[in-house]
């Protein structure tokens, strides 16, 4: 990846679907991580918590972009059907998956950089799987 692109890493899942949900991100530039987060989210679907991590990064990105000299975003997630319906390849259905997906359009063109979204195998997807699985653990138990 180029140096001025940052790479980011995000996740989002549910013990039960719906069921206690978490999600986070990891984020890199230059192979160096810059930043990274996890949130408890209560009671949500999978997707849902996918598309709240792929938020929790933009809102990141949001705060401290003008801190790197960057011009565009990689996003890297493990779920198809996010990555796919972020790449305008399948519609929305869900009320609530639309209402995220406006929300992630809208901050995307407040940030104004190049910003892409790429479907990773689960394997690829380590970290920012096991700080969802850390913020699950923490509030579940």
């Amino acid at each position: 990846m180029k140096d001025d692109t940052i790479v980011i890493h995000t996740d989002g899942g549910a013990r039960g679907n719906p069921g206690p949900a978490a999600c986070s991100f990891i984020a890199e530039l230059s192979g160096k991580i810059i930043g990274k987060e996890s949130l408890f989210l209560g009671v949500a679907t999978n997707n849902c918590a996918e598309y709240q991590g792929v938020l929790l990064a933009l809102k990141w990105l949001d705060l401290n972009r003008k801190n790197f000299l960057i011009r565009a975003v990689a996003f890297y997630l493990d779920s198809e059907l996010v990555t796919r319906q972020l790449n305008g390849k399948y519609k929305i259905k869900d009320k609530k998956l639309i209402e995220l997906f406006l929300k992630v359009a809208g901050l995307s063109k407040r940030i104004g950089l190049a910003i892409s979204y790429k479907n990773i195998p689960r394997e690829q997807n380590k970290i920012a799987d096991f700080l969802v699985n850390q913020e699950l653990d923490k509030n579940t138990k």
